[in-house]
């Protein structure tokens, strides 16, 4: 009888001639370096897009804000995708970890630093906070009817140092039998003003809506906030 030849047992190997990994666990000293690599072409594609970005957009506010954020979220997801499917090449999924982690940092603390930047220059837009006396916000006030109610308002979301002009404010309300009375008429960004809500005796019990506006001029166009708040008027005590 002839002995048949055995099998030999082979590792398969990757391009480059050396073996390729399975499932299993990276190893410490391959797992940092991997990360590290994955994290710094996070990095670099972060400050290609935003160098490559900054010098396209000619407008000091129109596309910021995406470009502020777009890396951010295209590097996360991919990132987790990237690591998901190569689930099994444990190199390939911790580059894909440093995808992620560059999208973190410093791909959306640099997102939050330009939108903050953003909205201090009025770009983003501006908001108007209601508060009652000694409070922190109000979304509605109630006031009986034939009587009043004195609360303040703030002009948020806008720099003094790139603002310095006063905005001008207006007001007005859904029913002529509401009055809005504004002891101010203009403000400077990020100052308190107070406000008034009259309602009349006549005025049926319903909810309406008091609109407010700050806006001012500036270097030719204009810039300013609407907000609104509802009044909801009830019956007199």
């Amino acid at each position: 009888m002839t002995e048949r030849p055995s099998a030999s047992l082979t590792t398969p190997t990757a391009p480059g001639g050396l073996p390729e990994s399975g499932g299993g666990p990276v190893r410490p000293q391959v797992f940092l370096p991997t990360l590290l690599l994955g994290w710094g072409l996070g990095v670099l594609a972060l400050l290609l897009v935003r160098t490559v970005g900054g010098a396209l957009l000619t407008e000091p506010c129109e596309g910021r804000t995406l470009l502020a954020l777009v890396v951010p979220l295209l590097l996360g997801p991919g990132g987790l995708a990237f690591a998901a499917v190569n689930a099994r090449r444990p190199r390939r999924a911790t580059l894909g970890l440093g995808f992620m982690v560059a999208s973190l940092l410093p791909g959306l603390l640099l997102g939050v630093q330009d939108i903050g930047k953003l909205r201090g220059s009025g770009c983003a837009g501006g908001y108007v906070v209601f508060a009652p006396p000694g409070g922190k916000s109000l979304t509605a006030v109630n006031v009986p009817a034939g009587g009043r109610v004195t609360f303040t308002g703030r002009l948020g979301g806008y720099r003094r140092e790139e603002y310095p002009a006063p905005f001008t404010l207006r007001a007005e309300s859904s029913a002529p039998g509401v009055q809005v009375v504004l002891p101010k008429t203009q403000v400077y960004a990020g100052e308190v003003f107070p406000v008034e809500v009259i309602a009349g005796k006549n005025v049926g019990v319903n909810a309406y809506t008091l609109g407010l506006e700050a806006k001012q001029v500036k270097e030719g166009r204009p810039v300013g906030v609407t907000s609104t708040l509802t009044v909801n008027v009830q019956l007199p005590r």
